[in-house]
């Protein structure tokens, strides 16, 4: 890296456990001027996110393999290779990887600085081709407790709490 910009090859980047998911985030605060951050998800079978809102910070995902349920405002839809989700700060969201499959997508959010709640809430991954280490009721408390110190509101789910 260096003030010009950023290569990263495809397995590169820091990588860090969210509930049950792994994050690898390709850019953070400072390599972006906290313009953006980038990470790439790879969200497992019966894994996602609660309903949220941000109130800092735009998303945009991009879908490059499997398949992902969205949420937005309340309206349900399937995400496939090549598609592109934009939720503004504000819009209540959430996804889900509702298949028997690993999904894998890109998430850019603009502007930077919610890459540090995932890896305050994560745990650092030693082996990326490790399975999943199991989601704890501290785990969930924790990112609770954290949520509305990064602009996050989770909202009640009927389904097993995560946050992405």
């Amino acid at each position: 890296m260096n003030s010009n910009g950023l290569l990263l090859q495809p397995t590169q980047g820091i990588s860090y456990w969210v509930l049950g998911d792994l994050y690898t985030f390709k850019t953070l605060s400072q390599d972006t001027n906290g313009t953006y951050s980038l990470m790439e998800i790879i969200v497992y079978p019966q894994t996602g996110s609660p309903p949220h809102i941000h109130s800092r910070e735009d998303e945009s995902f991009f879908i490059q393999s499997g398949e992902i349920q969205f949420q937005i405002e309340g309206q349900t839809s399937v995400a496939t290779p090549g598609t592109f989700i934009y939720s503004p700060k504000g819009q209540t969201h959430r996804f889900t990887n509702v298949s028997d499959r690993p999904a894998q997508m890109l998430c850019w959010v603009t502007p930077a600085g919610l890459e540090q709640f995932f890896m305050e809430i994560g745990t650092p991954v030693a082996d990326p081709a490790a399975p999943s280490p199991p989601v704890t009721d501290t785990d969930i408390q924790k990112t609770i407790a954290l949520a509305p110190h990064y602009g996050l509101t989770l909202l009640p789910s009927d389904t097993a709490i995560s946050c992405s």
